[in-house]
């Protein structure tokens, strides 16, 4: 007996006693618990027909007789509206419960974080790992496009169309920020803030901190200082590809290139990342200071200078902690 003759049994079976119902024992069956022992996650792919479906829910275990569960689709007028997708059926979920679920559509929602600071080619990187992404890996968008954040997705979806909902995120976040920046800042397009952005980012994981360092940038910028940055030279000896992997040398802050502060003067060409919103609000509304230097501080943070004689005794400091002389808890250390 073929799946049509067999489905169409099963549908008078259950429809026995019934005056155009699924009947008493049907009906029993229909929403009675089903034999799932433990949650399971089920994968139904796009296209699939009745019989597809019957088959995958009864080899994973979610239903006793794909027969039963297609009768029951039939007798309910459930089975033109399940819907594909992802889904994670509860143990013991009833017939009643898997058609309701499909026929609403709850997929699994899945989650896609990008941290910020990430340059558009890790970002790549890390959609090729997703595996819950369909469709030919995308070449790295233009870098700074991309706004960091978590993004939910179903399974199945596709890894271009991911690629442009960061972009339209990105391209919003910046023109809300734009719109309501300080007046007077040493930039004269959003595209140049979210370059500036993406230094601050790469400079300082700490929030509090980001308004502080964007505004000792913004000082340098008015004074025609360069803006001397490590993560501008990083970028450029990688070709934007990631990090380093080893601490600079005096001669890589002698490396020609437009995206080296240390040689250029202003601002790099572009973006040397993809900044959070933190860094995007931080360079708009920068911290109003004298602080022209800034280095580590050896907990994770940077101590602030006005003047270079000051900052040359800060660096000294942080020279001293990186040699493990670093102060005891309360103690201040002696220039």
């Amino acid at each position: 007996m073929g799946w049509g003759l067999r489905i169409f049994a099963g549908t008078l079976v259950l429809a026995v006693g019934a005056a155009g119902g699924i009947g008493v024992w049907g009906y029993q069956r229909y929403s009675a618990p089903g034999p799932l022992e433990q949650s399971e996650t089920v994968v139904i792919p796009r296209g699939s027909g009745l019989e597809a479906i019957a088959i995958t829910l009864g080899d994973s275990g979610v239903i006793g007789s794909p027969l039963v569960f297609a009768a029951a689709a039939k007798l309910s007028g459930t089975f033109r509206e399940l819907k594909a997708g992802e889904y994670q059926f509860p143990a013991g979920i009833s017939i009643e419960g898997v058609l309701e679920q499909m026929r609403q559509g709850r997929t699994v929602v899945r989650r896609f974080t990008v941290p910020e600071g990430l340059t558009s080619a890790q970002v790549v990187a890390l959609l090729a790992r997703e595996t819950g992404l369909t469709g030919d890996l995308p070449k790295p968008p233009k870098e700074g496009s991309l706004l960091p954040e978590t993004y939910h997705f179903a399974y199945g979806d596709s890894r271009a169309a991911l690629i442009e909902r960061m972009q339209t995120a990105m391209t919003q976040a910046l023109a809300e920020a734009w719109k309501n920046r300080d007046q007077n800042l040493p930039f004269e397009t959003p595209q140049q803030a979210l370059t500036l952005a993406s230094i601050v980012e790469k400079e300082t994981g700490i929030a509090a901190e980001r308004p502080r360092v964007a505004g000792v940038f913004v000082n340098r910028l008015e004074a025609g200082m360069k803006l001397q940055s490590d993560p501008t030279v990083i970028y450029a000896l990688t070709d934007g590809s990631g990090e380093l992997g080893r601490a600079l040398t005096r001669n890589d802050w002698k490396f020609e290139s437009p995206y080296n502060t240390y040689v250029a003067t202003g601002l790099p060409p572009g973006p040397i990342a993809n900044p959070g919103k933190a860094s995007i609000h931080a360079v708009m509304k920068p911290e109003r200071h004298e602080f022209l230097y800034f280095v580590a501080d050896g907990t994770g943070g940077h101590v602030f200078a006005k003047s270079l004689a000051d900052h040359n005794r800060n660096v000294t400091k942080w020279r001293e902690v990186q040699q493990g002389r670093q102060p005891e808890h309360g103690e201040t250390s002696s220039d």
